[in-house]
């Protein structure tokens, strides 16, 4: 082996070495993508087994009377419910709580479904459509000659002007604002500690409470700043239009804003470096956003996977802008995402305050 060789496999190998004795540096190549691998494919994983929420409005022959070979089929595919008020199905199929409401005019089947998930709706349609045909397939064998007895109509539970800028924006917002609050407040934090800033600020004669407070009046402000960015590029560019009680978006986003940065905060406490900060709150955040419907909605995902959602304050960040701007809902709507945001924020707060240190050990 020549002198150059030894030299390069002597290099290569003390270059390796290092990077497997770096535990950031592993993880971040290794495990975290692999951390992707399983949540994709938990998302992704036998989503056909899941069977479509279907609320019954009074009596539907057409699905009363399917034929026996039709009946086996639409039990497998549909969980059915039955509700006597339209209103109140409807309000269901707004909210999430069911993929589609249905009731019977006549001959003909409406359904009833919600934009907010487009993707699912289309298959839904198209599934009660096939169902439809069927029957009056059979209906045809057995008078031929008579036309088809029911028709298939569907119906959107929000106003039919409303366009996918609508929902897609503010599942992005929400992922936006965590992002900028939790990245902010991680580097800020170890920032000041390893230039020594934060322990002279803290023989300062300004208060603690003065530093945090504008901290926080910062990252709020620019998240309103994202939030007008946001609306007003959506509004002059994609014919982004608000509905509801919009304006509620405003509290949710702060109350917001605040959770995620204590989630910053956790990450500048625990971390040695700004750039181990940066990542822990990169690895807080991102696969958060997917596991909360910023990208994509989870209906398909299972039970298990959308039980884990429901405990993401991002998943109710999501969702209280969703309700207020898009979806139509009162003022009270944004209540419960609010308190749970805030009891988040609490929560991690008195955390990161425990395992702060002002100086790097």
């Amino acid at each position: 082996m020549t002198h150059s060789s030894a030299a390069f496999v002597a290099l290569s190998r003390a270059i390796f070495l290092g990077f497997i004795r770096d535990k950031a540096a592993v993880f971040f190549a290794i495990l975290f993508p692999l951390m992707f691998l399983v949540l994709f494919g938990a998302i992704f994983t036998d989503q056909d087994q899941s069977r479509v929420e279907l609320v019954k409005v009074g009596e539907v022959a057409l699905l009363d009377d399917l034929p026996d070979e039709a009946r086996e089929a639409f039990d497998g595919t549909f969980e059915v419910t039955s509700a006597d008020d339209l209103d109140d199905a409807l309000a269901q199929v707004r909210k999430g709580d069911a993929d589609v409401a249905v009731e019977q005019q006549g001959d003909a089947l409406v359904a009833h479904y919600t934009q907010t998930e487009q993707v699912n709706a289309a298959i839904t349609q198209g599934t009660l459509r096939a169902f439809v045909d069927a029957t009056n397939v059979a209906r045809l064998a057995a008078a031929s000659g008579t036309p088809p007895p029911y028709t298939f109509q569907a119906e959107s539970v929000e106003d039919e002007s409303l366009t996918t800028i609508q929902f897609v924006t503010p599942g992005l917002l929400g992922w936006a604002v965590a992002m900028s609050a939790s990245f902010g407040a991680a580097a800020t934090l170890q920032g000041w500690r390893q230039s020594k800033l934060l322990r002279r600020l803290q023989l300062s004669p300004v208060s603690t409470r003065t530093i945090v407070g504008a901290r926080v009046a910062v990252t709020v402000a620019v998240a309103l700043l994202q939030m007008a960015i946001f609306i007003g590029l959506g509004a002059a560019a994609f014919g982004l239009t608000l509905s509801g009680s919009w304006w509620m978006t405003v509290p949710i986003l702060v109350v917001g804003t605040l959770c995620f940065m204590a989630l910053g905060l956790l990450a500048g406490a625990v971390a040695k470096t700004t750039e181990g900060a940066v990542n822990m709150a990169n690895f807080f955040v991102l696969p958060m956003a997917f596991l909360s419907g910023s990208f994509f909605p989870l209906e398909g995902a299972p039970a298990w996977l959308q039980f884990v959602s429901n405990l993401l304050p991002l998943k109710h960040l999501n969702e209280g802008m969703l309700d207020v701007m898009v979806r139509g809902e009162g003022p009270s709507a944004a209540l419960l995402p609010i308190a749970i945001l805030a009891g988040f924020a609490l929560v991690v707060t008195l955390v990161a305050a425990r395992l702060f240190r002002w100086e790097t050990t």
